[in-house]
C-alpha cells in the first residue's frame, strides 16, 4: 500500500490541495456570488478527519500540502489542525505545508502558522486601490490585508501575492502592483479568470485578460526573463530587472496540464483529480466507514485511476466553453 499514486498519464501525485472550509468573509466577484448557500457544518469532515485524510496521501507520496478554503482561517480550531501537520514536517514525509489566504485573518495567525512549519503563504489580493478592493470582494477590507501581510512578513513567512488578471479592472495597476512588490520582497503571480460557478450578473468572458497580452505590457517597461524556477504547481516564472519573480497561470491561453501533479479534495471529502471537469469521487464515506484506513487508500487509488489528462477551458471561440459548476470556493483554492 506504499507504492506511489501515479495517474494514468504516468504523472506522480506529490500534490494534496485540500479545503478545510467553503465559508469565506469575502465575496469576491470571479468566486462567488454576493448571497452564497454554505454546507450544514455537518457536512464538513472534523478537524481529525482531515488530519487522517491528509495523513493517508503523506504515506502515499505526498510531499507538497496546500490549505485552502473558502478562507482555510475562518475556519473554527483550524490551528490545532496545523499542528497536527507539524509532526509529518518534522518527520521528513511532508516537504512543504502552505496556504492560500485572503489576508483577512493573517494579522491574527500568522505567527501561529509560522510556529507551526508554514515558511511561506499565498494571499490573493487583486488591487492596491481601497475603494476597487471594496468592489472586487464585495465585502474586504484593504487596510486589514495589508496589516495582515506585514504580520506575515514579520512572523518570518514568505509572501506571494495572487492576482487575477481582470480586463477593465487591475490592467490599470499592473505596474503599481509589480512596484509594491519589489519595495516589500514579495513574488507576485498572475492569474487568468477561470470559467468555475454560476457568479450572478458578472461577465465571465468580459472579465478575461490574456497573460500573453498582460506579458507584452509589462515589456515595454521592463527586462522580462524566463526564468526555469517551478514551485510544485502551474505557474510559469519569469524575472524582471529589478529581481521581482512573476508567475503566470495561464488555464486558458496556455494549457499546464502536462505536468499536472496535484489533486484537491473539498471540505467535505470529495477529490477532483482535475480543477476543470466536474468527476470526483467520495473520500468521506470509506473515510468514516472504519477506523483502518485501508479502504481510504484504496479509495484514494481508484480515484487517482480516474484523473482526466487535462480540463477543457476555452475561450478561443468568444464564449465561455468548458465551464464547470462549481464554485471555485467549493473546490478549494
Amino acid at each position: 500500500m506504499t507504492a506511489p499514486l501515479i495517474d494514468p498519464f504516468a504523472r506522480a501525485i506529490s500534490y494534496l490541495r485540500l479545503s478545510v472550509t467553503d465559508r469565506c468573509d469575502f465575496r469576491c466577484v470571479y468566486c462567488m456570488s454576493e448571497n452564497m448557500t454554505f454546507l450544514p457544518k455537518r457536512d464538513l469532515l472534523t478537524l481529525e478527519e482531515l488530519d487522517r485524510l491528509c495523513s493517508a496521501f503523506i504515506r502515499l507520496g505526498v510531499q507538497k500540502l496546500r490549505i485552502t478554503g473558502g478562507e482555510p482561517l475562518v475556519r473554527r480550531d483550524i490551528m490545532t489542525f496545523f499542528r497536527g501537520m507539524t509532526r509529518h514536517l518534522e518527520s521528513g514525509a511532508l516537504e512543504e505545508l502552505t496556504v492560500t489566504t485572503n489576508g483577512s485573518q493573517l494579522e491574527k495567525y500568522a505567527a501561529d502558522l509560522a510556529a507551526a512549519g508554514v515558511k511561506r503563504i499565498n494571499v490573493s489580493l487583486d488591487t492596491l486601490d481601497e475603494a476597487k478592493f471594496a468592489e472586487i470582494t464585495r465585502w474586504g477590507r484593504l487596510p486589514q490585508v495589508l496589516r495582515g501581510i506585514d504580520a506575515a512578513q514579520k512572523a518570518g513567512l514568505r509572501v506571494k501575492i495572487n492576482a487575477v488578471a481582470l480586463k477593465g479592472f487591475n490592467e490599470d495597476e499592473l505596474f503599481t502592483l509589480t512596484d509594491w512588490c519589489t519595495s516589500r520582497g514579495i513574488d507576485l503571480t498572475f492569474i487568468e479568470v477561470m470559467p468555475m460557478g454560476d457568479i450572478g450578473n458578472e461577465d465571465r468572458f468580459g472579465q478575461y485578460w490574456s497573460l500573453k497580452d498582460l506579458r507584452a505590457r509589462l515589456a515595454e517597461r521592463h527586462t522580462v526573463t524566463d526564468i526555469p524556477q517551478r514551485t510544485g504547481g502551474p505557474a510559469r516564472y519569469v524575472q524582471l530587472e529589478t529581481g521581482l519573480k512573476i508567475g503566470f497561470i495561464t488555464p486558458l491561453s496556455h494549457n499546464f496540464c502536462e505536468s499536472c501533479n496535484r489533486v484537491r479534495i473539498t471540505c467535505t471529502g470529495e477529490i477532483y483529480t482535475c480543477l476543470g471537469q466536474e468527476g470526483h469521487s467520495d473520500l468521506r464515506g470509506p473515510l468514516r466507514a472504519t477506523e483502518g484506513d485501508a479502504p481510504l487508500e484504496d479509495a484514494i487509488r481508484a480515484a487517482i485511476a480516474l484523473k482526466p489528462k487535462g480540463h477543457d477551458f476555452d475561450y478561443s471561440r468568444q464564449t465561455v466553453d468548458g465551464q464547470v459548476s462549481r464554485h471555485m470556493s467549493h473546490t478549494g483554492g
